[in-house]
């Protein structure tokens, strides 16, 4: 079992995924969460930490409270996805995150698609360095991420049990999505909604599909990147459809994924010297240049070079 929780992966592909971790949490404050920023006009009687903040306990979130986390974590994140001080940074990055997350749900929403990304931040700065393109293999490294891999299945199996403990089967046989389409439901869906107990047949799918998740750790390579690809087509037609997006869950089970390969900077600059070397094709194609870059003529027996009678 300790094996398979340490099983080494390539340094690049931990450095890849911190890189885009910590990218993705500065595009979160900016992008998905800035709404967090105006609970400080909510009345603070209104704040009803989750369990965690009772526990540490957390302050009642104030104006000055939010604005230092938002500029810190954002300055912060953006320094830790280059990968230096990868220890101080990110656990750094991970307690402001958390006190975000804590403050964005604890006025009565909570949204299950950040605990793997949560796991991950919190993992991430025990993997040791990690620099784009090492093959060279980490089991530290390789402990982070299948942690993150760990936490993301949970979160489907977990939605599974929620599902049969809150609702019983009388989820999967009710109207759980006809709700949500008629609440959120885009023109495809309302396109789906025709066709007869489409609907029906799509939460049992969804059960399946939960329960069966953590299948993905026993399937070889080639099928486990399908199985993937599948949760990540599930999640396109659920933004496609009712217009949830799971982003952040979406980010941490890029964990599976070789991202070792995937190297845009590399990938940019070789775009680049290909398009900063001469068109030897238009070279060749221009009789003048071609005339002019050509040997002269000699005569027979390597003599000096015959005039071109049509040189002027």
């Amino acid at each position: 079992m300790s094996r398979w929780l340490t099983e080494a992966v390539p340094r690049g592909r931990v450095a890849a995924f911190r890189t885009l971790v910590y990218l993705f949490v500065a595009a979160d404050l900016v992008v998905f969460t800035p709404w967090v920023r105006d609970r400080v006009d909510v009345p603070g009687n209104l704040y009803q930490p989750l369990f965690v903040g009772r526990v540490l306990p957390l302050p009642t979130p104030t104006a000055t409270l939010v604005s230092v986390i938002f500029w810190a974590l954002l300055l912060l994140a953006l320094l830790a996805a280059t990968g230096r001080a990868h220890r101080l940074l990110g656990w750094t990055v991970f307690a402001l995150y958390l006190e975000w997350m804590i403050i964005a749900m604890s006025y009565g929403k909570v949204d299950h698609d950040r605990f793997a990304l949560l796991v991950a931040l919190a993992v991430l700065p025990t993997a040791g360095r990690a620099r784009h393109g090492d093959p060279t293999r980490t089991e530290a490294g390789g402990w982070a991420l299948r942690v993150t891999q760990i936490s993301v299945i949970c979160t489907y199996f977990l939605a599974a049990w929620a599902k049969f403990r809150f609702g019983g089967l009388d989820w999967a046989t009710g109207s759980v999505l006809a709700k949500a389409i008629i609440r959120r439901g885009t023109d495809l869906a309302d396109l789906i909604a025709q066709v007869p107990h489409l609907l029906l047949v799509a939460q049992f799918g969804i059960l399946a599909f939960e329960l069966l998740s953590p299948l993905v750790f026993v399937l070889p390579e080639r099928w486990r990147l399908a199985m993937v690809g599948f949760f990540y087509s599930f999640h396109l037609v659920t933004i496609a459809t009712i217009t949830i997006s799971f982003a952040p869950h979406l980010v941490a089970m890029t964990s599976f994924l070789p991202l070792e390969k995937v190297r845009p900077v590399v990938a940019m600059r070789r775009l680049l010297a290909r398009g900063s070397r001469p068109d030897q094709r238009g070279l060749d194609a221009d009789p003048l240049s071609a005339a002019t870059a050509a040997p002269a003529k000699t005569r027979r027996g390597g003599r000096e070079p015959v005039p071109d009678p049509t040189a002027p």
